[in-house]
């Protein structure tokens, strides 16, 4: 998937130790970096996990000048779910955040997505797209027809986070078929500034790059955020139809999956 003078390489993981490593990055960025916690971080081992790992699929970039033994070998990783899987584990892990039901009820081919970071010595350069890369084969070889999965704001303050919320709502709404909903409790409405008071620059500045990723392929986001004040972020639900890219979007992931 990369080139041979590359320094990465990417794979599925195959090993304990390559999980483990995931998992090890995943508690530098999200826990270390962003201050997040939960019921299965396990501090000792600086591991953030949960239940659903044994059921995903890991992506795993791998620097290979690393030794796999020293566990700091995966610099970027993405964790994928086919929905084929989801009788395994009872229900997709955004649905603790979003009611899927519209997703759900579609009968195409779905596929979570989650847990996405790059180390903070590789980010800035070729890791994020071979990540890309990756994702787009393994989409591609899979015949999946709906990308989805919660992405975060760093952070709970939401009167620091209105513009950015408040765009996505109002330029970015799914539609009505593809339109999954946060759930109550922790559910933060988005259209918090007027339309018209909106300052796009400034907007799109506070959005996260692994967003306005989404967004450029012609992403959507649901219906209301959710605050997760574990894991200290605000989430949206990034939802993506590949059938309705449009033909530049769909050029452009067609060639990161055949090209180098």
């Amino acid at each position: 998937m990369t080139a041979d003078d590359s320094p990465y390489s990417l794979r599925l993981a195959s090993t304990a130790e390559d999980i483990t490593a995931a998992q090890r990055l995943r508690y530098e960025v999200f826990v270390v970096e962003l201050g997040g916690d939960g019921p299965m971080v396990d501090h000792a081992a600086r591991l953030e996990r949960d239940a659903f790992d044994p059921y995903f699929d890991h992506l795993v970039l791998v620097d290979r000048r690393l030794d796999p033994a020293s566990l700091t070998h995966v610099v970027g990783a993405y964790r994928v779910l086919p929905g084929d899987r989801r009788a395994l584990t009872g229900q997709f892990y955004s649905e603790s955040e979003y009611d899927l039901t519209p997703l759900l009820a579609s009968g195409r081919r779905l596929l979570e997505l989650g847990r996405s970071c790059v180390h903070t010595d590789h980010r800035g350069g070729p890791a994020m797209f071979h990540l890309w890369n990756g994702l787009a084969e393994y989409v591609l070889e899979r015949g999946i027809e709906i990308l989805f999965g919660v992405a975060s704001f760093h952070g709970t303050d939401i009167g620091a986070l209105a513009e950015p919320l408040s765009w996505l709502h109002y330029h970015h709404l799914a539609p009505p078929e593809m339109r999954v909903s946060a759930r109550p409790l922790h559910r933060q409405e988005m259209g918090l500034i007027p339309a018209d008071r909106l300052d796009r620059k400034a907007a799109m500045a506070a959005i996260p790059a692994l967003i306005k990723g989404y967004l450029r392929l012609g992403g959507f986001v649901g219906d209301g955020a959710w605050v997760d004040d574990a894991f200290n972020t605000t989430d949206v639900c990034l939802v993506m139809d590949t059938s309705l890219m449009s033909t530049r979007h769909r050029d452009f992931y067609l060639r990161k999956a055949g090209g180098k």
